[in-house]
C-alpha cells in the first residue's frame, strides 16, 4: 500500500524557534535604528522603529504564545526552519525600504533584502548614494549577518538549542562536505566561529578608517568579511581608487575565503592543521594562477598604464571572484570575453568550505578531480581498489557519490535558472553569467545584469526566480531542494 502524505512535523518548536530569530532580528534593526538617529534621518529611524516594533511583536508573540508538547528537534523540522527562516527574514527585513519608499515594490524589496541575507550583493537600487545612512547601514548589516549565518549566530546565543536539534541546525546551515566542530558542544562551536568573524571585521574597519571615514569603513568592512561585496557608492570600491585600500580588502577577502575551523587552529597556534590542509593549498594555488593569466591578458590588451596598476587590481578582482565578494574594478566586458570567463570559473567553485564565501566550493572540486582520476585508472585496472584521500584521510565513498549529486544538480539548476531567464527574454551569455553568479551568490552581472545596466528592469519573474536561486546557492542546494521533494512529507 502506498505511503500518503502525513502531517509528522514537529510545527509548533518550528514557530517557536522561528519566534526567538525574529527577536534576535529585531535587536539587529536597532542598529540601523542608531545610525539613523545620528544622522537625523526621521523617516528612516521612524521606519526601523516601525519595522522593529512589528518584528519584536510577532517574534514574541510566537515564542511565548506557543507551547510545544515536545521540545525535540529531529533532521526534517531543521532543514525546514533552516530553509523559511532565509525567506522570513527577508519579509521582516523589507519594510524599511517599503516604508521609506525607497523600493515601495514588494518585490524589488524582497529581491534586494534576500541579495542581502544571502550576501549575493545584487542591487536592483541604482543611486546608492541618495539613500540614507540608515538604510545603507542596514545593507551592509544584512550581509554580516548572512555571511556566517542566522542559524549559526542562534546557536550561539541561545545555547538552549543545543539540546533542540543543534546539530541538525548546525549542519543545514554550514557549507561544506563535512562539518567539523571545534568543540564538542555546537552551541560552544559557533560562539567560537563568530568570535573570530567579529574579530576580523572590528580590525578591517579600524584599516578601512583613514582612506574611508567611519562610516564607510564599518559598512565596508561588513561587507568585505561575509564576502557579500555591497558597496555604499555608485562607483563601488573605484570610488577611492586607493591601491591600499584594494590591497587591504584583498587580504580580508582572501581570509573570508579560508575555512573558518583553520583560522581558527591558526589563531590558536595550531600551524601544522594548515600546514597539512591540501585544500587550502588548492585555493591557494588557483588563486595565484588565476592572477597571473588575468594580468597577462590585461598587459597583452593593453589594460592599465603600468605594471602595479595591472598587479593590484589583478588581485582585487581574483580574490573578490573567488570568494564571491563581487566587488569589480575593471569594466572587462569591453575587452573580450577571457577575463570575463575565468572570473565566471572562479565564482563557480569559490573558496573553502566552512568560509562566508558562496560557489560550490573548492573542496568538491578537489573530490570530483581526484574521483575522476582514480575512474580512469580503474578502466585500466578493473579490480583494484581505490579512494579519494583529503590532507591525507580517505574519503567515505558516501560522501564522495554526494559531492558528484551536490555539483550535478548545482549546475543542473544553474542551467535551467538560465534557460528561464532566456524565455523571459535575456540574451543568453548574459542569462547564464546572471545564473551562476546567483547560485554561486556573487552578484556579478554581466550585459544587461552588469552594473552598467540594470537589474531593476528585470521583469518580477526573472527577480523571484532570481532570489530563490540566490537561497539555493546561500544554502548549497539540499537543504532548499529536499522540501519540494515527497519523500520529505512523507511519514518516517
Amino acid at each position: 500500500m502506498a505511503r500518503v502524505l502525513t502531517q509528522n512535523i514537529n510545527y509548533p518548536v518550528i514557530l517557536r524557534v522561528l519566534g526567538w530569530l525574529l527577536m534576535i532580528e529585531a535587536l539587529f534593526m536597532c542598529l540601523p535604528l542608531a545610525v539613523s538617529l545620528i544622522y537625523a534621518e526621521e523617516n528612516t529611524s521612524l521606519a526601523f522603529l516601525i519595522t522593529t516594533g512589528v518584528t519584536l511583536a510577532v517574534g514574541s508573540a510566537m515564542t511565548f504564545g506557543i507551547k510545544p508538547k515536545m521540545s525535540t528537534m529531529r533532521k526534517r523540522e531543521g532543514l525546514l526552519l533552516t530553509a523559511s527562516i532565509w525567506v522570513i527574514f527577508s519579509l521582516f527585513g523589507m519594510l524599511p525600504f517599503i516604508i521609506t519608499d525607497t523600493l515601495p515594490d514588494p518585490i524589488d524589496a524582497f529581491f534586494e533584502t534576500m541579495a542581502g541575507f544571502t550576501t549575493t550583493g545584487m542591487s536592483v537600487i541604482s543611486d546608492l548614494e541618495t539613500l540614507p545612512h540608515g538604510l545603507l547601514f542596514w545593507r551592509a548589516l544584512m550581509q554580516w549577518i548572512g555571511g556566517m549565518g542566522i542559524i549559526l549566530f542562534t546557536l550561539a546565543v541561545l545555547p538552549m538549542l543545543n539540546y533542540k536539534g543543534g546539530i541538525a541546525l548546525f549542519n543545514a546551515e554550514v557549507t561544506g562536505i563535512t562539518h567539523e566542530r571545534l568543540r564538542p558542544r555546537v552551541s560552544q562551536t559557533a560562539k567560537d566561529l563568530w568570535l573570530i568573524y567579529i574579530v576580523l571585521t572590528f580590525v578591517l574597519a579600524i584599516l578601512l578608517v583613514k582612506p574611508m571615514g567611519f562610516f564607510d569603513a564599518a559598512c565596508h568592512a561588513l561587507t568585505t568579511m561575509s564576502t557579500g561585496g555591497l558597496s555604499t557608492k555608485n562607483a563601488g570600491i573605484n570610488f577611492w581608487h586607493s591601491h591600499y585600500v584594494y590591497i587591504v580588502l584583498s587580504v580580508f577577502m582572501f581570509l573570508g575565503g579560508i575555512n573558518f575551523t583553520l583560522l581558527f587552529y591558526l589563531i590558536t597556534g595550531r600551524f601544522h592543521r594548515v600546514r597539512r590542509s591540501n585544500t587550502f593549498k588548492w585555493y591557494c594555488v588557483v588563486t595565484v594562477v588565476a592572477i597571473l593569466l588575468i594580468v597577462s591578458c590585461m598587459w597583452y590588451r593593453g589594460m592599465c598604464d603600468n605594471w602595479t596598476d595591472r598587479w593590484v587590481l589583478a588581485v582585487f578582482d581574483t580574490v573578490a571572484a573567488i570568494t564571491s565578494t563581487g566587488y569589480t574594478s575593471v569594466d572587462y566586458e569591453t575587452k573580450g570575453q577571457f577575463i570575463s570567463f575565468i572570473l565566471l570559473l572562479l565564482m563557480f567553485f569559490g573558496g573553502m568550505a566552512g568560509s562566508t564565501s558562496g560557489g560550490a566550493k573548492i573542496d568538491r572540486f578537489i573530490v570530483m578531480m581526484k574521483n575522476t582520476i582514480n575512474e580512469f585508472y580503474r578502466v585500466l585496472h578493473s579490480n583494484s581498489v581505490t579512494s579519494v584521500r583529503i590532507d591525507n584521510r580517505p574519503v567515505p565513498y558516501l560522501t564522495v557519490a554526494k559531492v558528484i549529486a551536490f555539483l550535478s544538480i548545482y549546475f543542473l539548476v544553474s542551467v535551467v535558472v538560465a534557460l528561464l531567464l532566456t524565455f523571459m527574454g535575456i540574451p543568453g551569455f548574459d542569462a547564464i553569467y546572471t545564473s551562476i553568479s546567483t547560485i554561486s551568490n556573487q552578484g556579478l552581472g554581466y550585459g544587461v545584469t552588469a552594473p552598467s545596466g540594470s537589474i531593476g528592469l528585470l521583469p518580477d519573474g526573472a527577480k523571484l526566480l532570481l532570489a530563490f536561486e540566490m537561497l539555493v546557492g546561500r544554502l548549497e542546494v539540499f537543504t532548499v531542494l529536499v522540501i519540494f521533494t515527497r519523500t520529505f512529507w512523507l511519514k518516517d
